[in-house]
């Protein structure tokens, strides 16, 4: 009987490990369409905030949640949808950021007191939280490194050293550092990894 139980928490263990790593990979995949594609991801984005708030439209109609915790996550879709006007460039001290980030911990607020009852099953619960909390924020954390790899343009909101109108030698002389879950998921690719040798057969 011992023995059994050790084998199953062996085998939660490995489980367990075989997610994160598939969650990694895939992450790591997603970031690196958000790199390569940012008008295709700035559409899918925008398509999922109308899809969350007709969502939110249809709880409205069909469902007796509160008006509050509905009206605030229509608000900050609304949000959303001011914070995807720069896409791919992010200003996180822009108002829309930082009230998106506000909304979003206000909303799982409401989430929280509202569903902390029981009346819902565990899977509507996770369903709301998925589709009409979690899944916007996520698609733009993902894309968060997305500007990492655009061409310069005058049109970039770092001002330009000095007089220097050549934007292009501008940009790649900077030294500044990246940030983001792409450069993250590389710095650890390059790291924990190590590099490969190609067979020269």
């Amino acid at each position: 009987m011992w023995f059994m139980a050790i084998l199953s928490w062996l085998a939660i263990i490995v489980q367990v490990s075989f997610i994160i790593m598939s969650l990694a990979a895939g992450l790591y995949y997603l970031t690196e369409l958000v790199e390569e594609y940012t008008v295709i991801a700035s559409k899918v984005i925008r398509v999922i905030i109308f899809i969350t708030i007709a969502i939110y439209l249809c709880l409205i109609i069909f469902e007796n949640l509160p008006l509050g915790l509905l009206l605030s996550g229509i608000i900050s879709q609304l949000v959303h949808l001011c914070i995807l006007k720069n896409f791919p460039f992010f200003t996180f001290t822009s108002v829309p950021f930082i009230s998106g980030i506000i909304l979003l911990f206000v909303n799982h607020y409401l989430a929280f007191t509202f569903f902390a009852d029981g009346i819902y099953p565990l899977s509507q619960v996770l369903g709301f939280f998925t589709l009409c909390l979690w899944i916007v924020p996520f698609a733009f954390f993902i894309s968060l490194s997305a500007n990492d790899n655009i061409l310069p343009t005058l049109a970039e909101t770092r001002p330009l050293v000095s007089d220097d109108s050549d934007v292009v030698s501008h940009y790649f002389s900077r030294k500044t550092k990246k940030y983001g879950l792409y450069s993250f998921f590389n710095y650890c690719k390059d790291n924990f990894l190590g590099s490969r040798v190609k067979k020269s057969f």
